[in-house]
């Protein structure tokens, strides 16, 4: 009985010592193991974050109230004769604004290359203002001297930026630098105004009705207005543990509608992958 007790007592030992001397096995969701040391990160599957960025609006406010001094002066002698609503007013301006938001999408693996769809969102304080005149003085076809003055009056309010994108990426142990293109959506409170003023001197009138002032005036304000685009950019995303990473990016947004407007934001989030 004693030689079995000791038998088994020395084979416990043994079995210590050997399991002691094997290496751990990480285990991490998220990740795989190559062989039974080095563990490898998948970015295969779903997953979804949240965001916060900073951008510039730089918009170019020449020509937005064409339309509307178009419609102002339908008819008229002096658009006739002078182009008024042509006049190159605006100008470029640039506007600081910031925001926050999520983004969700999926990754597909082929061994390093890593393809993907991804929904980006953002909510904040983007766009400008512009006020810009400019006067002269010409002859009608009626014989009459104008002295115009056009001033124009344009603001953009981007509240929301959405994006959906492909992305493409080279995976690189926890790093995974990607680029990206797709379109964009998103939603401004856009007000235009012009402002037509001036005198109009005709020496063939009786005296006291030489001079003819006039002051037209007319805005066209769209609120909650959906505009469109597209979207390109660079980014990376670290793996951090677990299913955690972290994300630091640039993106171009550039919509066209009644005032270009381009959107450079560079932004840092945080996400899980399922």
């Amino acid at each position: 009985m004693r030689r079995l007790l000791l038998a088994a007592v020395m084979f416990g030992a043994v079995s210590g010592a050997q399991a002691a001397d094997m290496p751990d096995l990480p285990i991490l969701r998220g990740a795989y193991t190559d062989g039974l040391s080095s563990p490898r990160v998948s970015w295969q599957g779903f997953y979804a974050g949240v965001q916060g960025g900073f951008g510039t609006s730089d918009m170019n406010f020449t020509g937005a109230t064409s339309s509307v001094a178009s419609h102002l002066l339908a008819n008229t002698a002096i658009e006739a004769s002078g182009g008024v609503s042509q006049w190159p007013v605006g100008g470029k301006v640039s506007v600081h604004g910031n925001g926050f938001g999520g983004f969700a999408g999926y990754n597909s693996l082929w061994d390093e290359i890593v393809l993907g769809v991804e929904f980006s969102y953002l909510h904040g304080k983007f766009g400008g203002t512009q006020t810009d005149s400019m006067g002269r003085i010409f002859k009608d076809a009626n014989g009459t001297t104008d002295s115009v003055t056009y001033e124009s009056i344009a603001a953009m309010r981007i509240s929301d930026m959405a994006t959906l994108r492909g992305r493409a990426g080279y995976a690189v142990g926890s790093f995974l630098p990607y680029a990206f293109g797709g379109v964009a959506l998103g939603q401004a409170d856009i007000i235009r105004t012009a402002h037509i003023f001036g005198t109009q001197f005709n020496a063939n009138n009786p005296i006291g009705f030489q001079n003819i002032p006039f002051d037209l005036i007319a805005t066209d304000s769209k609120n909650s207005h959906f505009i469109y685009g597209y979207t390109a950019g660079l980014g990376v995303d670290v793996q951090l543990i677990s299913c955690l990473f972290l994300r630091a990016e640039w993106e171009y947004v550039r919509f066209t509608s009644s005032i270009d407007t381009n959107v450079n934001t560079v932004r840092v989030g945080l996400g899980y992958k399922f």
